[in-house]
């Protein structure tokens, strides 16, 4: 009885053995095959506060890759604001192997470097998709006495202390950026702009109570608020007119005789240590997505225009992108 007792626990620790070889095996055939997927709710990090161009970018991406059934995990979006950008980059800093987590991109990856303000750049997470393009909206209250961008710069220009700009990055960063490349192309000193920094995403809320006189935000966050009637848009960075309701309204920089454009693009990133099959998995997805009339749909709620890129484009595009910005901040003496 003993000896048939030993060879039964004998052949069933073989068996166990036989089976967990096979699925290591079974893991690394699917692994070296690319056909990752992920296993729990992706964490979709925010690295600001509601309602700005990056938690509209996630939102409107993990809606539209859930309710199309292109990922069959729930994505859920986490806002970490602060720092520019900086507070939300360290927690995905912190998190170097997670091949469950992702977080939405722009020019503060670089900007906010630049200035200082952080030590994670582009180079210290993977990119994994450029999904939009979208561009700079200087917007003021309905009732302004600002009409158009020159009214603006006439008064800058008279009494810089008197205008006070709000935007939803640090000083330094994208929204602070583009409005003193804007205005130095208009003849503005930019050491006299007083910029004030609203990184809990305040700025509209800012603008609209009265406590600064100005808005440097995307086209795409000023879209609603003008349908309701409640702010004007002065100038946006376009190269030529946007098309679309309401957009179409919107004067270029350029028409103003304002000889400046600035680009906002967006895309998605992971850690720094994800997985080749994971990165490549959520290009693919987002590659689907953005073939969805769905996702054209949100292209047309914001305002934003489609700008894919993979992941190897996507990269050089972000080294590219970071000389010139290095260039432009030393230009202005803010490097």
């Amino acid at each position: 009885m003993k000896i048939r007792t030993k060879s039964l626990l004998v052949g069933a620790i073989l068996a166990l053995s036989s089976i967990m070889a096979a699925c290591s095996s079974d893991d690394k055939a699917s692994s070296a095959s690319g056909e990752w997927k992920p296993s729990k709710p992706i964490e979709f990090i925010v690295p600001a506060g509601a309602g700005g161009g990056w938690d509209t970018t996630a939102r409107a991406t993990a809606k539209v890759l859930e309710e199309q059934k292109i990922v069959n995990q729930r994505f859920a979006a986490v806002n970490k604001p602060g720092g520019g950008g900086a507070i939300g980059w360290a927690y995905v800093n912190d998190k170097k192997t997670d091949d469950h987590l992702l977080f939405p991109t722009s020019p503060p990856i670089m900007f906010v470097p630049l200035n200082g303000q952080s030590d994670l750049g582009h180079k210290d997470f993977t990119p994994i998709a450029a999904l939009t393009a979208d561009y700079a909206a200087f917007i003021v209250k309905a009732d302004s006495p600002f009409q158009n961008m020159n009214d603006l710069v006439d008064a800058m220009k008279k009494d810089p202390s008197s205008i006070s700009v709000v935007g939803d990055s640090a000083p330094g960063s994208m929204d602070h950026m583009q409005f003193i490349k804007a205005v130095s192309a208009a003849g503005v000193d930019a050491k006299t702009v007083k910029y004030v920094s609203a990184q809990d995403g305040a700025g509209m809320t800012m603008l609209l109570g009265g406590q600064v006189e100005v808005y440097s935000t995307g086209v795409g966050e000023a879209v609603e608020q003008v349908r309701a009637g409640n702010v004007r848009v002065l100038g946006v960075t376009s190269e030529e007119r946007l098309e679309g309701e309401v957009l179409s309204d919107f004067p270029t920089l350029k028409e103003q005789g304002i000889d400046d454009t600035f680009v906002v693009w967006r895309g998605i990133m992971g850690p720094k240590e994800m997985s080749p099959e994971a990165a490549k998995f959520y290009e693919n997805a987002l590659k689907e997505m953005v073939e969805t009339d769905a996702w054209k749909e949100e292209l047309d709620r914001y305002g934003w225009l489609s700008n894919w890129m993979g992941s190897e484009e996507f990269s050089k595009f972000l080294d590219e992108e970071y000389d010139k910005m290095e260039a432009l901040m030393k230009e202005i003496g803010l490097r």
